[in-house]
Formats: structure tokens, sequence, C-alpha cells
């Protein structure tokens, strides 16, 4: 009869204990699930877009050149007469021989050939008419600043960002605001900017926008 009475107490006493226990569960539970549902409805701040539009331009492919030394012939698609292959020769970076037998010799100087070693992404292969094939990276995007966001959804944005050229000393060679492109002809210098990448490398900053939606946690660029 005593140790029947014992029990009971014991466990009337451990109940309310059993009892706090789920309540409290339940409250964390509920704190977790309110701090999730804030966090997915808060918007993208600055800080955040910076991380992402700034990766995404370290990421992108940088501005290039290409030419070909050796006994280059010329076609419709690549001519030493070229405004390209001259405003290398003016940098004093290749000599142009007269053309011969419908080729034209194009070799690099010392000095060319010291400022190519000095950008390590530079790449050269030997292409099958017996020529080289340069490609070389001239400037890369750099992050400025984020100027605006706008949410256009729940867990979507669009951020307007500012960005500017980081030149390299071949890219100082074809910035459009230097003394070497600016010694060309106006037709000149406006093919060289149409098509063989001469930038105002060392121009103010450019304002572009980005897409980025959550992605659990964090955000990324937004992809359709």
């Amino acid at each position: 009869m005593f140790e029947a009475q014992v029990e009971m107490e014991r466990r009337s006493s451990f109940l309310p204990l059993v009892l706090m226990m789920c309540l409290l569960a339940g409250i964390v539970g509920l704190a977790v699930y309110i701090v999730v549902q804030v966090h997915e409805r808060t918007p993208l701040n600055a800080q955040q877009a910076s991380v992402v539009v700034a990766a995404t331009l370290r990421g992108a492919d940088p501005a290039v050149i290409h030419f070909h030394t050796g006994l280059v012939k010329p076609t419709d698609e690549e001519t030493p007469a070229a405004p390209n292959y001259r405003l290398l020769e003016k940098a004093g970076i290749v000599k142009l021989a007269k053309e011969a037998k419908g080729r034209v010799e194009v070799s690099l100087t010392t000095e060319g050939e010291r400022l190519l070693a000095s950008i390590p992404e530079v790449k050269k292969s030997k292409e099958p008419d017996g020529t080289f094939l340069y490609q070389a990276p001239l400037a890369r995007r750099e992050f400025v600043g984020v100027a605006n966001i706008e949410m256009t959804g729940a867990n979507t944005a669009t951020v307007q960002y500012n960005w500017k050229w980081a030149p390299n000393a071949l890219g100082d060679v074809f910035d459009a605001g230097g003394p070497v492109v600016k010694s060309f002809n106006l037709w000149d210098r406006q093919t060289l900017i149409n098509k063989f990448a001469v930038e105002f490398y060392h121009g103010d900053a450019t304002r572009s926008s980005m897409g980025l939606m959550r992605n659990g946690k964090d955000w990324k660029i937004a992809t359709l």
C-alpha cells in the first residue's frame, strides 16, 4: 500500500516535468521557425550583394587580344596590315617586315617578349601553318560598389553596381585614351575599338545591373 502510494507520488511529480520539457521544446521549435521565416523574408543587403557581384566579376573572362607571329598570310579574318598589328608595332611589341610572296614576317621584339612574359595568363600555341598564335589578356573587370538594390520578389532582386577595368601593361597600350591609340586617325581608332578590344581602360566606372535570387540562406545569380 505504502509502495503504491510512493509510486503514484513519483509519477505525479514526473508528469509536470515531462509537460514542461514538451512545452519548452515547442517554444524552441516555434522560435527557430520564426527566425527561419524572418531570415527568408529579409531583403538583400549591400554586403550580401557585394559578395556575389564581386565574385562574379572575378570569374568573368578578361578582355583579350590575339595575334600571330611568323610568316603570316593575310586573310579576310586577319591581316598584319590591320590597325591592331600596327598598334603592336607602334608600341614596340612586334616588328612587321614588308609583304613578300603573299606573306608578312611578324616577329616579337625584345621589349615585346619581356612584356608578354610579365603576364602569366598569356597563351602561345603553334598553328598548322607554322605561325604562333598569342592570346593575351588586357584587363579584368573590378568591382567598385553597389549603387542600388531593388527587391523584385520575396527571394529575387536586381542589383545595380559600379565596376571599372583593371588593365595590365598590355592593356595600357590598348587604352583608347592612351598616346599610342591616339596617334591613329579617327577611322582606325574606331576600328580598334569595334574589332580589336581597344577600350577606355583608365576611364570612369561603368554601371551595370545583375539579377540575384535567394538560394536557401545565400544569394546567387538568377537563372532563367
